[in-house]
C-alpha cells in the first residue's frame, strides 16, 4: 500500500513538473505537426535521465492520456516488460505522431513481441496501426532482411503507396527506401518505384537534410555508405 501512495505522489508531482514545462509557443510549433503538447523534449528528456527507469510510474503516466506524460512513460518505462497485447492496446490508443513514433521506436522495437506485433499490424485495416507494422517492416529490412520477400514488399508499395493515407504513405515510403538502400539486387527497381509514384517528392526539405523523396534519399545514402567503404 506504501509503494501505491508513494508512486501516486510522485505521479502528481511529475505531472506538476511537466505542466510548469508547458509552453505555448511550443505548443503553437507541435499542433502544426499533430502534437498536442507544450514541452519542450530536451527538457522532458531531462526529467526522464533523472527519474530513470521506473516501469511502474510509466504506466500511471500511459493511463493520464496527456501526450506529454505518456512521452516521459515512454522515455522511463521497461520496454521488454510489456506483454503483447499490452502493447497492442498502446499502440492503437497511440493517435498522437509523436507517441505513435516514440512508442513504436522506444519500445515495441525492443520488446520479444516485436515480430509478432509487425506481422499482426502490417495489415490491419486501421492506416495508423498499419503505419506501424511497415515501420517495423523497414527495421527488419535494414537488420534483419532474412524470410522477407523484398520483392513482394516492393509489390504492395508499387500497387498501394501513391493513395494511402499519410502516415501510411510514410512508413511505406521509408520501407521503400530501406529496401533500396540495403540491398542493391532491388536497388533499380525502388528507385523507378520512386521516380514514377513521385511521392513526397516536393515536400519542403531544410538545408542539409535528406529529402524524402525516395530516389534522392536511396542516391544519397549509398553514395554516403561507398564514401565510407573507400
Amino acid at each position: 500500500m506504501a509503494g501505491t501512495t508513494l508512486t501516486e505522489t510522485m505521479l502528481a508531482e511529475v505531472r506538476a513538473e511537466l505542466a510548469e514545462l508547458e509552453d505555448p509557443k511550443v505548443r503553437e510549433v507541435n499542433e502544426r505537426h499533430g502534437d498536442d503538447h507544450g514541452v519542450n523534449l530536451g527538457k522532458l528528456r531531462a526529467i526522464a535521465k533523472r527519474l530513470k527507469t521506473q516501469h511502474e510510474l510509466a504506466a500511471q503516466l500511459w493511463q493520464t492520456g496527456d501526450t506529454a506524460a505518456r512521452l516521459l512513460a515512454i522515455l522511463i518505462c521497461r520496454p521488454k516488460a510489456f506483454e503483447q497485447d499490452e502493447l497492442d492496446v498502446m499502440l492503437r490508443d497511440a493517435r498522437i505522431p509523436k507517441v505513435h513514433d516514440w512508442l513504436v521506436n522506444y519500445v515495441v522495437k525492443k520488446n520479444p513481441h516485436a515480430e509478432e506485433l509487425r506481422l499482426a499490424w502490417f495489415a490491419d485495416p486501421d492506416p495508423v496501426v498499419a503505419s506501424a507494422g511497415w515501420a517495423l517492416t523497414a527495421d527488419r529490412v535494414t537488420k534483419k532482411p532474412e524470410g522477407l520477400d523484398l520483392a513482394g514488399l516492393l509489390d504492395v508499395i508499387e500497387a498501394e503507396m501513391k493513395d494511402a493515407p499519410d502516415r501510411l504513405q510514410w512508413a511505406m515510403n521509408h520501407c521503400l527506401a530501406q529496401i533500396g538502400i540495403e540491398h542493391a539486387e532491388h536497388r533499380s527497381r525502388a528507385i523507378d518505384i520512386g521516380e514514377r509514384l513521385e511521392v513526397l517528392k516536393d515536400y519542403p526539405t531544410p538545408p542539409g537534410c535528406t529529402s524524402p523523396f525516395a530516389p534522392i534519399w536511396i542516391t544519397e545514402l549509398v553514395r554516403r555508405q561507398q564514401d565510407k567503404s573507400s
